[in-house]
């Protein structure tokens, strides 16, 4: 009997510290995220069928094909989509390639980096993984079934992207290549994001290491692809630029995935080595000691909002000014190669100056970034939430529009000073660089900046709205303005497409500042929907139960 006994426990130590529960968890999991996955992986495979099949229909004749493919194989081109591989001799289908498929392989990375966060450093965090472990569930079945989930993700998104670049047309062996690349670069993120929750103790901290990687490669791809048509040695230190150096339609390279097949079999390797050596809930990477006793300034709801918010806007402030810097220390670049720009490049950056319109351009793009930031923001004010620190806050004599009304000062300040500080640092490099009356472009670029302030205050307007009344929305509404407002700055005038399409662009009604002269039409409606965004936010906070939604 004794025997029996111990044979029992040596059976359930075994199933505890190996994959017992995976595919019931992994079924769990496939269930949760039936909605959520399912729009990432059609907006994928749309985004694919899409541009696969409209280029074709804008662009009539070789020659106008020929004019277009300056856009990528210019200097500022490779900065932003890649190595411009088969430019000199372009097709459809390389045009595909060289702009648009790095944007697909990003999706799909921040696509698995949500994933397995979501649903392994968060779910320890809200307390609901310790309970699963308390049955009979092995070590490794949460993890293991996070990453079967991302991989079939990726699976079924780049089998959309297959289709969708076959319906073009297009060559097969180059569409399997696209394909391919698009879930290699997602299955490596997603085992680096594996990894960086065993480090981490926080959801938003793995999220952000993740995130900084990624953005990290993609800034090394940048310096790497702007210096030369077909990249430099410094591209293939990214893997985004292991991605792009496969070449599809034409050289149609595959041995470059395998570095990605390396390195994501060592970060999977690491993740679950690293997983044995923590405690749930902990991270091995270890928390920074608060003060023994707290700041005069957290007995406020503002310095209680400013101690939340403070390190996502830092470091959010921080990679913004770092690539408005970058932006504007190629102002002379522009003005040297503006003769020899085809005409869309010159229509893609509106204007007969081709230097206001490239400032104009960075100045919308960057506040893209900086609306990114307060979506942020706002999702972590769920955090509080779900977390238990909101409702303890409101416990004491706080009223909830005292407590959303600090965090949300917090947030939008930091938002103008991260529109001032981008602004000042375009226009510092770009006054550094250029040769011709440098100190006459300092005050538009700075203005240009802040003129994007009534699109980022829409933005978080409506997404706050949001969190009033359906605060699990919040952030998929937010993220979808901001995914749209992307695809139709840096896509819409390249497509033609219907006037309808670039109306719901929020970042589309302000003028092109200093092209245009500002439009005060818009600055109004944009200002008045953040406010009236802002104000029904505060009614559905009041009336809501905490955590609820």
């Amino acid at each position: 009997m004794q025997n029996r006994s111990l044979n029992k426990t040596d059976t359930t130590d075994s199933a505890r510290t190996g994959m017992a529960g995976t595919g019931v968890l992994l079924r769990f999991m496939l269930r949760q995220d039936r909605v959520r996955l399912s729009l990432w992986v059609l907006g994928i495979g749309l985004m694919s069928f899409y541009v696969a099949n409209a280029v074709q229909a804008l662009v009539t004749d070789e020659a106008e094909l020929a004019q277009m493919a300056g856009l990528f194989a210019d200097p500022v081109g490779r900065l932003m989509t890649g190595p411009a591989y088969g430019m000199e001799s372009p097709t459809f289908e390389r045009f595909y390639a060289a702009g648009y498929v790095l944007f697909i392989y990003i999706l799909t990375a921040l696509m698995s980096i949500f994933t397995v966060v979501r649903h392994t450093r968060a779910e320890e965090a809200s307390g609901r993984a310790e309970l699963l472990r308390a049955d009979v569930l092995g070590r490794h079945a949460t993890l293991t079934a996070a990453l079967l989930l991302v991989l079939l993700a990726n699976a079924a998104a780049a089998m959309l992207v297959l289709l969708g670049a076959l319906s073009g047309g297009f060559a097969q062996e180059g569409s399997l290549l696209v394909a391919g690349s698009g879930a290699a670069i997602g299955l490596l993120f997603a085992t680096v994001a594996a990894l960086a929750a065993q480090l981490t103790e926080t959801s938003r901290a793995a999220s952000g290491l993740t995130g900084a990687l990624l953005g990290l490669a993609y800034l090394i791809r940048m310096v790497g692809d702007m210096a030369a048509v077909q990249g430099t040695a410094l591209s293939w230190f990214s893997p985004l630029g292991w991605s792009q150096q496969t070449a599809p339609y034409v050289e149609d390279r595959w041995w470059p995935l395998l570095l990605c097949l390396a390195l994501a079999a060592a970060a999977v390797l690491g993740a679950f080595g690293l997983s044995t050596r923590r405690d749930l809930g902990a991270g091995l990477l270890p928390s920074r000691l608060g003060r023994a006793q707290a700041r005069p300034r957290l007995t406020t709801p503002l310095g209680v909002a400013t101690h939340t918010l403070r390190g996502g806007l830092r470091g959010w402030g921080a990679a913004v000014i770092l690539c408005g810097a970058l932006f504007g220390s190629y102002a002379q670049s522009m003005v040297d190669t503006a003769a020899s720009l085809p005409e869309e490049f010159r229509s893609f950056f509106a204007g007969e100056t081709v230097l206001l319109g490239y400032l104009a351009y960075m100045a919308m793009f960057l506040a893209l970034f900086v609306a990114a930031a307060g979506v942020g923001g706002i999702q972590q004010l769920r955090g509080e939430e779900k977390h238990g620190r909101a409702e303890l806050l409101l416990s004491a004599p706080l009223s909830r529009t005292r407590w959303l009304g600090a965090h949300l000062t917090v947030l939008l300040g930091g938002l103008g000073i991260m529109l001032s500080f981008t602004g000042l640092a375009t226009a510092a490099a770009a006054v550094a660089v250029l040769q011709d009356d440098p100190s006459a472009y300092f005050n538009d670029i700075l203005w240009a900046s802040l003129h994007q302030g009534p699109a980022v205050l829409a933005v978080v307007g409506l997404t706050l709205a949001a969190y009033g009344w359906v605060p699990r929305f919040a952030g998929l509404l937010g993220w979808l303005l901001l995914g749209y407002a992307a695809v139709m700055t840096n896509f819409g005038p390249l497509l033609d497409l219907p006037t309808v399409f670039s109306e719901l662009n929020v970042f589309g009604h302000l003028a092109q500042y200093p092209v245009e002269a500002v439009r005060w039409s818009p600055v109004l409606w944009l200002s008045g929907i953040g406010t009236a965004g802002i104000l029904l936010g505060f009614t559905g906070w009041r009336r809501r139960v905490i955590n609820s939604g």
